[in-house]
């Protein structure tokens, strides 16, 4: 049964226990609103979930995250997090082997990796019918600069400048080509599920400048880890799970179990598609289709903590790594976890294992398959145009957030939860926790 307190008309419900759900809930904690977290599934995080299968922790969709995104830091209850970095940049197996690319390089660097660029340019070109190596200085010399000028560029000038598909945008600010298909394309691949460039410029940019001034990163402990912390640090009874919730208003929601519950403002946190069943007329976009297989190796093909993509497109697997040598505390002692994403339907485990032993230069035969999971709706897409502060006050009373409502990575989740607390308060009368010199302006767009 609820308590009796959150049956009070002055509670605020929130439909939906994942990452934006959890932050609102956070937020209004902090500014002494005793919010009522509701889900269906028997556990808090939504999409962000891990398996346990004999001492291995398998992420059902394996999100990346990066040490720069200020939401991380923002986030009450978060304090605990311990982020598992990968190593700097990533491994890149383009033309039959590996080399490293695309190392994070901060605002710093920008001149001196222009000035590179140029210098190299400028040098003698090989000989007729000598094609340089996909790796060499003058492509990682243009990757550099490329990233350099997007680190040191302001987030809001980014959301300011005109927005186009991201590889029709980086074409025609002058990013050779070959660069883009080489080194940009698997790296999205990676960041935002879109391996054919449509992300609007402005989310796709984002997502660059906060690969290029941070670390690629897991939670320690599996993907869970995250909104298990943002729960268990909220007071007592805030959450609850279990509770379908079949119709909302403004005044109330009504759930399966425990009937018709009274309340001051709904937030309405669930993913896209569920929040359109609750409330017909939200817009749906369209999503990208993942596949994480996991393997147990009984030695880790690659030692080092790399994110490995794929630049040759050899089969399905888009990215894959050794999540073991990133997070030890996801494989037993004396085996390795291999974790490869793919961005559409199941493959075949031939092609899949074909694949991977292209890739890590050693035979798969003895990997045992420990999960493959599958999402048909992943992560919303962002095709140009995308508005990545979408409105999260429908009107008073009622609120929608996700990173369907901003941009389709934690750190979206994140920020569009904080988003809905701030709106909420604010039609409560009261007040948020100052902001952070680095976070959005203070402006809300009108629903």
């Amino acid at each position: 049964m609820l308590e009796p307190a959150h049956a009070a008309a002055e509670a605020v419900v929130i439909v939906g226990g994942g990452v934006a759900g959890l932050s609102a809930a956070q937020h209004l904690t902090r500014a002494g609103v005793r919010p009522l977290v509701l889900d269906a599934a028997s556990d808090v995080g939504g999409r962000m979930s891990t398996e346990k299968v004999d001492g291995f922790r398998l992420d059902r969709i394996g999100q990346l995250l990066s040490t720069s995104y200020p939401e991380l830091r923002h986030t009450p209850g978060l304090d605990a997090l311990v982020l598992r970095p990968f190593s700097p940049g990533v491994l890149l197996h383009s033309e039959g082997r590996r080399h490293r690319a695309g190392e994070p390089t901060g605002p710093r660097r920008a001149r001196g990796a222009l000035s590179a660029a140029r210098a190299l340019a400028s040098a003698p070109r090989p000989a007729r019918g000598v094609r340089p190596s996909l790796g060499g200085p003058l492509d990682h010399a243009r990757l550099g600069a490329a990233l350099a000028r997007i680190a040191a560029t302001d987030p809001a000038r980014l959301l300011a400048r005109p927005e186009l598909p991201i590889g029709r945008a980086l074409l025609e600010r002058g990013l050779p080509p070959r660069t883009l298909h080489g080194f940009i394309r698997p790296l999205l691949s990676a960041l935002l599920c879109d391996p054919d460039l449509t992300t609007s410029s402005r989310c796709a940019e984002l997502a660059l400048h906060a690969y290029a001034n941070g670390r690629l990163a897991v939670p320690e402990g599996g993907a869970d880890t995250l909104p298990e912390l943002l729960a268990s640090s909220l007071p007592p009874g805030t959450v609850r799970t279990g509770v379908r919730v079949t119709a909302i208003a403004a005044n109330r929601v009504t759930t399966a179990e425990h009937g018709e519950l009274p309340c001051r403002s709904v937030v309405l946190a669930t993913d896209a598609a569920a929040a359109a069943e609750l409330l017909p007329g939200l817009r749906v976009p369209r999503f990208h289709e993942v596949t994480v297989v996991h393997h147990a190796a009984p030695e880790p093909p690659l030692t080092e903590p790399a994110l490995l993509l794929d630049a040759d497109r050899l089969g399905p697997v888009a990215h894959t790594s050794v999540i073991s040598q990133v997070d030890p505390s996801r494989a037993p002692a004396g085996r390795a976890l291999v974790s490869s994403t793919v961005l559409g339907p199941p493959p075949t485990e031939r092609e899949l294992r074909t694949q991977l032993a292209a890739l890590y230069g050693t035979s798969t035969r003895s990997w045992e398959t420990l999960a493959v999971h599958h999402d048909a709706r992943a992560v919303p897409a962002m095709p140009a145009p995308h508005d990545p502060r979408r409105p999260v006050r429908l009107f008073d009373g009622l609120y929608v957030c996700g990173d369907h409502r901003d941009t389709s990575t934690v750190q979206g989740a994140l920020h569009s939860g904080r988003r809905a607390a701030r709106a909420v308060l604010t039609d409560l009368g009261l007040s948020a926790a100052p902001r952070a010199p680095e976070e959005d302006p203070p402006v809300e767009k009108a629903a």
